[in-house]
């Protein structure tokens, strides 16, 4: 326990479950006829556009947004410059619409999966499953994590507890009513984040002397301890250095793939547009799925807000200063500074709402997985395109639930051993949160763009030695493998490479020289000339 679970009082409990109550009760409304797997994962194709734009969004958002967001203002050269991914995220769900979805209406096809595998044939679409099944438990369970470390500082609740429940409700949400509960919970937790975010915002705003002139004069000029100005709210960066991950020239020339395959690719994102009634439903969902880059503008201004709060009145109890970290005027764990704040600056009831918000981020992220995680691997055995008799519904009911249930225990546990890694390595959670895809996102946009575009081209063998190498190059420009193993002999080793540099220290370690976004577009490529080099089998 930190102490700061003092400041959690009963009446905040009480908001808190009371809204995860209130959330599975109208799930339970909405959760309509489950007569066929057509309702479980696509809704019965009935759901209005908007309900599923705004699921998108809430999915998207997830506690990296809602934490990590803020946290990233809030570090010592933290500023406005992950905004830039807005304009790749943009135009990839623009592209998605206008190219991808009208094939996801052609055939009674459940995923982008299904649809390679028409194209290219089943050993594609057992690859690519594989492939997003991989990505997944790793970005989600790291999502779950992301939510959970703060309320174990902030609540009574031991970490386990934490995970324990974001992982209950999740699997109650999906088992209730496949997709059609899932979204309309969504639904309800892109409200929240809205207001959970805007009520920390104007609250903070309000306790300045001269309220927003103070936020904007604070935050744009910034001076640090070693003299050096600079801007909070800086959202452009048009520095050509390849190691960084938030400049202009990557948010264009490389989000936009990261986000064709989240936005198209991805059966996360995906099986919500094919929830829709039609094609034109489901283009105008994704395409307006846009407008949640303004949430993530939110909360890029709650951090900034955050931290002239914190500019002003610097923390003096050292419970505070312990569960940030805080050392020479800023949180050494910057992520902890925004749960922080809610629990000791907002009164009883609101800051258990907010923090309600934090759980229902964690739980969209999971319960969404879940049912595509499902979905993928039902597919893997049952035809979607067969005609089953009424029984034969009700048995494929019943197994895709027993399925969201085996991968709800099994996210829950993976989250316990990301959690273990994460203590024993340190890793900085927002970068590995988006990083965790990084494998997978070439190979997967690849294999779509074959099957799109390819005209029935693309091996199974060469799409298969794409994914190979794509892994491979990944594993030398990240270090998420072997910072597990890090020695000052294998740091030496390693730094010999281009794509590290060494670090000295009391222990050596090393660092990318080149951001591993670049790795989207290249190994999309690489996996298209490898489909494209290898003959494909004629049968």
């Amino acid at each position: 326990m930190s102490g700061l679970n003092e400041f959690f009082t009963p009446v905040d409990w009480a908001v808190v479950f009371g809204y995860l109550l209130l959330t599975t009760w109208v799930g339970h409304l909405m959760r309509g006829k489950q007569a066929n797997i057509k309702d479980f994962f696509l809704g019965g194709r009935s759901l209005p556009w908007t309900a599923v734009s705004g699921s998108i969004i809430a999915t998207e958002i997830s506690g990296v947004t809602f934490i990590g967001v803020p946290g990233t203002v809030m570090a010592l050269q933290g500023d406005f410059t992950y905004l830039q991914w807005a304009i790749g995220s943009i135009v990839a769900r623009i592209f998605v619409g206008l190219f991808f979805v009208r094939v996801f209406y052609e055939k009674d096809i459940f995923s982008p999966y299904d649809y390679m595998g028409n194209k290219l044939g089943l050993g594609v679409k057992k690859l690519a499953t594989v492939l997003f099944t991989v990505g997944s438990i790793l970005a989600q369970s790291v999502r779950v994590l992301v939510a959970a470390l703060p309320l174990k500082i902030v609540t009574p609740l031991p970490l386990e507890w934490c995970i324990v429940i974001i992982g209950l409700f999740a699997i109650g949400w999906t088992l209730m009513g496949g997709m059609r509960t899932v979204i309309w919970t969504d639904v309800m937790q892109f409200g929240l984040f809205v207001a959970g975010g805007t009520i920390a915002l104007l609250w903070m705003v309000s306790g300045f002397e001269n309220g927003w002139a103070t936020l904007f004069d604070t935050a744009h000029h910034v001076e640090l301890i070693d003299g050096t100005t600079i801007d909070k709210m800086r959202v452009f960066n048009f520095s050509f250095d390849k190691d960084l991950q938030f400049t202009f020239w990557v948010a264009i020339f490389a989000v936009p793939f990261l986000n064709l395959n989240a936005f198209g690719v991805d059966q996360l994102n995906a099986q919500r547009m094919f929830c829709c009634k039609n094609s034109s439903d489901a283009k105008k969902a994704i395409i307006w799925s846009s407008v949640g880059q303004l949430v993530t503008v939110l909360m890029l201004m709650v951090g900034a807000a955050l931290f002239v709060f914190y500019r002003i009145n610097p923390p003096t109890d050292p419970l505070i200063m312990d569960a940030m970290r805080w050392q020479e005027g800023q949180p050494k764990t910057p992520d902890m500074a925004f749960p922080v704040w809610i629990v000791t600056e907002l009164p009883m009831g609101l800051r258990g709402l907010i923090l309600a918000g934090i759980f229902a981020a964690a739980i969209s992220s999971l319960d969404s997985i879940l049912a595509a995680l499902s979905q993928t691997t039902l597919s893997l055995f049952a035809k979607t395109d067969h005609e089953y008799t009424e029984e034969e519904h009700k048995r494929l009911v019943r197994l895709s639930r027993i399925l969201v249930l085996v991968w709800g225990v099994f996210l829950t546990g993976f989250t316990f051993a990301l959690l273990a890694v994460k203590e024993k390595t340190e890793v900085n959670i927002l970068p590995l949160a988006f990083g965790m895809t990084t494998y997978t996102v070439g190979p997967l946009l690849g294999m779509f763009f074959m099957a799109l575009w390819g005209r029935g081209k693309g091996s199974v063998l060469g799409l298969v030695v794409g994914a190979v190498i794509s892994f491979v190059l990944v594993i030398f420009v990240r270090t998420d493998v072997w910072v597990l193993f890090m020695n000052d002999g294998l740091a030496e080793a390693l730094a010999n490479l281009p794509t590290y540099q060494l670090v000295e220290g009391e222990s050596k370690t090393i660092k990318p020289t080149l951001s591993s976004a670049w790795m989207w577009p290249i190994t999309t490529f690489l996996t298209i000339g490898c489909g494209l080099l290898f003959p494909k089998r004629v049968v």
